[in-house]
């Protein structure tokens, strides 16, 4: 039987397959706000036969947004909206949805990936607005350089990451991952290329490891008991000198103490000297350390795109469930495609079940919709 198809369990929720739709930034929201293409977007996500949807990082403050155009629950309207469309996708899929809960910190105020700017927007551009840091370090040195927060800020901050979860509950996302990496606040934190402070958030490793456990507790406190958490992570720079696995290894078994529901494996995007020989699976070896390492599943995601591909990751250990994007975009039902490749069989819509290939009467399984 393929692994790739068999249930997993995060927590206290039980997926149907181990196919998991990575978060993507979309960049078509205005003042964070839901636009017509995240309508669509989820939609077709939810039709995919995903085991899991977690939708793009999503800000839990204003400047903590990638660009102007990212998508945020720091209000009550974002989340009525969210709320509301999560409550239209329920009537034509049981796939369930989580969210990426996220600060950009100095790597924020950036333009979108096609816009003409190509970079940062300075504070006092329209589009733009002053970067927060764990020190004065930027990203590169055309970057605006970022105000390091004050012990206070950082309290204010991890309040704001407990409100928008709450907030994300609220909407109806059935898990919640904090954002660990890529370069952003939460992994800012963590290397010690970008933190150089002196107090009880920088220094020493568990220093630097102190504000990324304090949001997972104050997140914890505030949501239903055994509400699923999980971290996604960077599980090295790249970089000399910066955070790398044996760090991410101590910080995935400080969490799994914590009962996080999982640690989602990626790597880099803290500096720009990075030096990344990317091919396919090549962040596999570090799921695969982290794996060994602790007893809660690891998300294994980086350049996997074909069914044979993802199921002997699983089958060698190296993880135990695959993340997949740009994957998905390029082809919305990649999980359908993998279950007639890998003989097994996967729910769908009814609308669609006429669809099935011939000679594969086994490969779909129908759900109810609540279409009126």
């Amino acid at each position: 039987m393929s692994l790739l198809f068999q249930p997993i369990q995060f927590g206290r929720l039980k997926l149907d397959n181990r196919i998991i739709i990575a978060p993507m930034c979309q960049y078509s929201s205005k003042n964070g706000e839901l636009s017509f293409w995240h309508e669509q977007q989820w939609a077709s996500y939810a039709l995919s036969g995903a085991g899991l949807c977690i939708v793009e990082a999503t800000a839990i403050r204003p400047e903590g947004r990638i660009s102007y155009a990212d998508l945020g629950i720091w209000n009550d309207k974002h989340c009525e909206q969210i709320k509301t469309l999560l409550t239209k996708i329920k009537t034509i899929s049981p796939t369930p949805f989580a969210i990426q809960l996220a600060h950009a910190g100095r790597k924020a105020s950036c333009d979108t990936p096609w816009g003409a700017k190509k970079g940062q927007y300075q504070p006092d551009e329209s589009k733009g607005w002053q970067t927060l840091g764990p020190s004065e370090i930027p990203f590169q040195n055309s970057d605006n350089l970022p105000i390091a927060l004050s012990i206070s800020e950082i309290k204010e901050l991890i309040d704001d990451f407990a409100v928008a979860a709450q907030r994300s509950v609220e909407a109806g996302f059935e898990l919640i991952e904090l954002h660990v990496a890529h370069g952003y606040l939460l992994h800012q934190f963590l290397s010690p290329l970008s933190n150089n402070r002196n107090d009880e958030y920088g220094g020493s490793f568990e220093n630097r490891m102190k504000l990324t456990l304090e949001v997972f507790e104050a997140v914890k406190k505030v949501i239903p008991d055994n509400f699923p958490i999980g971290v996604r992570i960077s599980a090295t720079d790249w970089v000399q000198g910066g955070w790398d696995l044996e760090s991410s290894i101590k910080l995935s078994k400080a969490l799994e103490k914590l009962g996080v529901a999982y640690i989602h494996v990626s790597t880099g995007g803290l500096h720009i000297e990075q030096k990344i020989e990317v091919f396919p699976e090549y962040q596999i070896p570090f799921a695969q350390e982290i794996k060994k390492s602790i007893n809660i599943p690891v998300i294994a995601v980086g350049l996997i795109t074909e069914p044979q591909q993802a199921e002997r990751i699983l089958q060698a250990q190296q993880a135990d469930a695959i993340g997949i994007a740009r994957g998905i975009l390029y082809d919305p039902r990649w999980p359908w495609h993998a279950a007639a490749e890998l003989n097994e069989t996967i729910a769908i819509a009814p609308q669609y079940f006429r669809f099935q290939p011939r000679g594969s009467n086994h490969l779909f399984k129908t759900y109810p919709t609540k279409i009126d």
